[in-house]
């Protein structure tokens, strides 16, 4: 196979993925007077993997926060397949109905057990602080979700116990309990050993081919996102350098696309 030819500021390489689920047109991102997303245009599509990789500083977590509505771009689009474009915030909040987040920093309680921080995944069903039980519904979906990465048998212990990879996995499985149909991922792997963190990403392949599930994960691994993705949109200093089948990224084009235009500061 030859080498992607990089020299362009943006190029593509032509596959046939399921028909996308969500895509961005035109984006662009300014904080601070600091471009950190440059007119970045990409599709997700369902029953895939795609991984966002590049250099720290890229943009990729940006992007990423763009995805799940946390940040507001400055300019471009965000679209779904089923909801159009998303420009009011009745549009957003019907989107993160039907997504989740893996957070690089875990995001839980430490007080609570990891059966409650997975539990809060249903905090719309119930108040965290309401005196009645957790609907049965989300008490066997948490459950069902501890045990897809293997901490059922520590359903109810503190996670303020626990190692960072096991906090890890307990934020996987909070993300999987609602059975979302946008899986977005913020370094999910970052804490875990090579096995354990290739068994889990197998995982969410399996979960979206099986479900047509839309899964877009941010990797610093790139042998990991080679092996869990169907597609991998590379960027650096804020611009797609790469958008094509995982197999394509060779490690010729990783060396050329890490090194081109690197400002590590530009980006978050």
């Amino acid at each position: 196979m030859s080498m992607l030819h990089l020299a362009a500021p943006v190029s593509f390489i032509p596959v046939a993925p399921a028909a996308p689920a969500l895509r961005v047109d035109g984006l662009s991102v300014t904080r601070g007077g600091r471009e950190i997303l440059r007119q970045v245009s990409a599709a997700f599509a369902a029953g895939a993997v795609t991984a966002v990789v590049g250099p720290s500083g890229a943009g990729k977590t940006t992007l990423l926060n763009v995805l799940n509505g946390l940040v507001e771009p400055s300019c471009g689009m965000v679209a779904s397949e089923q909801l159009g474009a998303l420009r009011s915030a009745e549009s957003w909040a019907a989107l993160r109905q039907r997504a989740a987040t893996i957070f690089q920093d875990h995001a839980l309680i430490g007080r609570l057990s990891a059966l409650d921080n997975v539990l809060l995944a249903f905090a719309d069903a119930r108040h965290p602080l309401s005196p009645w039980p957790w609907p049965r519904f989300a008490r066997e979906a948490a459950a069902r979700a501890l045990a897809d990465v293997g901490l059922l048998d520590r359903a109810f212990e503190r996670v303020d116990n626990f190692s960072g990879g096991e906090r890890q996995r307990v934020g996987v499985a909070r993300a999987l309990a609602r059975g979302p149909r946008l899986l977005l991922g913020d370094e999910p792997f970052s804490s875990l050993d090579p096995p354990l963190a290739r068994r889990l990403g197998d995982d969410l392949r399996a979960l979206a081919v099986r479900d047509g599930v839309t899964v877009v994960l941010v990797l610093h691994q790139i042998a990991l996102a080679r092996a869990l993705a169907d597609r991998i949109v590379g960027l650096n200093d804020g611009r797609v350098l790469f958008d094509g089948p995982a197999h394509a990224f060779d490690a010729a084009t990783e060396a050329t696309m890490f090194a081109a235009h690197s400002h590590p500061n530009q980006g978050v």
